[in-house]
């Protein structure tokens, strides 16, 4: 295969998870709505579900044209340290909310998957919990409103709705004696029926208050009567409603975003947004789903720390770069609101570059490339480019980030 410095064509794969929406990826991909919901679209070189790029070859996934020239693709920093693209891209439709999860650390990470590897199950199976050895930090930008659970509560907020629900006033003396981690603990592995005496007067009293339209989304009550409507069938009580009042409510305006680093407790309740990760697909959930729940594996990950939110981009006023700076080495995230100018960048390492609205005219090495809205484009390392609008557009670029001690290419 020749691989030639420049921009190509990208085409990422679709997840239909049940908890995608049915309009929004279509319509960003310019695809028929088929009746099945469209959770992610996934831009990256996960082997599970990779891109395919169009190389002067053909069309060929990501994952193996990077294998067959590292250097060439990625530039010889990024290929030495860390072997492959290093970060997954992906866009996020959330209709119904997700399960409370958390990431494992990336030695944790390394040991499940040799573990459940050892034990004989199976990759794809739905009972895995590791299905690689990376950690998975990830940071997300919000392409509309965006509601989404991160992290404990500090210890004041946390208090304040303890003695406030009186069903959970006898949580105080746990979370006083033994903290945040012996509160959780306590909530998540009680026998089933101390959840449902627990909950069910609490959801009595908030589901015809949302069935009616009275609950504002800032308020626990809303999601946790989501919750119940969703989840719970036939007097069985979802545990996870538990965490809609433990963690902290996050509402992100379009072009706000935050970081969860691993073991970070989260969930993403309702909205659009961009994400972008070590490329990693490990998951553990505790609740609110119809996939694989493993409470006693969550619980050896969580950081059980009280979170305050940093909300990045909150200030930004409409500019041409936005740079989105986490501490991960895996991955950069730029947004770009192209009216008028070009902006122009160097990829350090192999980048994408994804167009969300409008239309940009992308060019780099004497290539050319015209990328629509929900198009996208792989940049070999060490090609500079510019991004020039055809029309107004938002464009996000994603990228490899700092690697200490090492130059990327």
């Amino acid at each position: 295969m020749s691989v030639v410095q420049g921009v190509f064509p990208l085409k990422g794969a679709v997840q239909h998870y049940t908890w995608g929406g049915f309009q929004f990826l279509p319509q960003l991909l310019n695809q028929e709505e088929d009746g099945r919901p469209w959770a992610e679209y996934w831009l990256g070189a996960h082997p599970n579900h990779p891109a395919l790029v169009v190389l002067p070859d053909g069309p060929q996934a990501l994952h193996q044209a990077i294998d067959a020239a590292p250097e060439a693709i990625l530039g010889t920093g990024v290929a030495g340290h860390f072997g492959k693209l290093p970060y997954l891209l992906k866009v996020l439709d959330v209709r119904q909310m997700l399960s409370i999860q958390v990431h494992p650390d990336k030695a944790s990470a390394a040991l499940g998957f040799e573990t459940e590897n050892r034990l004989g199950i199976a990759v794809n199976a739905p009972n895995r919990n590791y299905k690689d050895d990376n950690h998975k930090p990830e940071l997300m930008v919000a392409l509309s409103d965006f509601w989404l659970l991160h992290g404990f509560k500090p210890e004041t907020a946390l208090k304040e709705c303890l003695a406030t629900i009186p069903e959970f006033d006898f949580l105080m003396g746990a979370f006083e004696q033994g903290g945040y981690e012996a509160l959780y603990r306590l909530v998540m592995t009680m026998p089933q029926d101390e959840v449902n005496s627990l909950l069910a007067p609490i959801i009595d009293r908030i589901l015809p208050l949302y069935q009616n339209g009275e609950l504002l989304k800032s308020s626990e009550d809303f999601w946790a009567a989501r919750a119940a409507d969703t989840f719970c069938k036939n007097g069985q009580y979802d545990r996870g409603i538990f965490s809609i009042y433990l963690f902290n409510l996050l509402h992100l305006k379009r072009g706000e975003g935050v970081y969860q680093p691993a073991q970070m407790p989260h969930a993403y309740l309702e909205g659009q947004n961009v994400e972008i990760m070590a490329n990693s697909d490990n998951v553990l959930r505790a609740g609110l789903t119809d996939k694989h729940i493993d409470v006693a594996e969550l619980l050896k990950h969580v950081r059980f720390e009280a979170t305050v939110p940093t909300v990045l981009g909150a200030h930004a006023q409409v500019q041409e770069e936005l740079s989105f700076t986490v501490p991960a080495p895996e991955f950069a995230l730029y947004q770009y609101r192209l009216e008028e100018a070009p902006a122009h960048f160097t990829a350090s390492g192999a980048e994408i570059v994804l167009v969300t609205d409008g239309a940009i005219h992308l060019s780099g090495n004497g290539q050319e490339l015209e990328l629509q809205r929900g198009e996208a484009a792989l940049v070999t390392a060490g090609t500079a480019c510019s991004l020039a609008p055809l029309q107004p557009a938002d464009v996000f670029r994603a990228a490899t980030g700092k690697i200490e001690g090492a130059a990327k290419q």
